[in-house]
């Protein structure tokens, strides 16, 4: 469990690094693809069906949908 720790906090760590020169178009993107990710994987899970079609469906919507928010910036 503290292996697991150590890599998420890494990953978080080299993600918020990895932000800071991005346009507010790149950072749309990938805060939309992420939360769509999230949020489809959690209601596939609930609604019984396979979590990873529904993280990839939600990442792509949410990656389309913060490419247009994030290009109106």
């Amino acid at each position: 469990m503290k292996r697991f720790g150590w890599f998420a906090s890494v990953g978080t760590l080299v993600t918020v690094i990895g932000c800071t020169d991005m346009t507010p178009r790149q950072q749309g993107t990938m805060s939309g693809a992420a939360i769509g990710a999230a949020g489809g994987a959690g209601i596939a899970a609930i609604a019984g069906g396979d979590a990873w079609t529904g993280a990839i469906i939600g990442g792509v919507a949410g990656g389309v949908a913060g490419n247009i928010r994030g290009g109106h910036q």
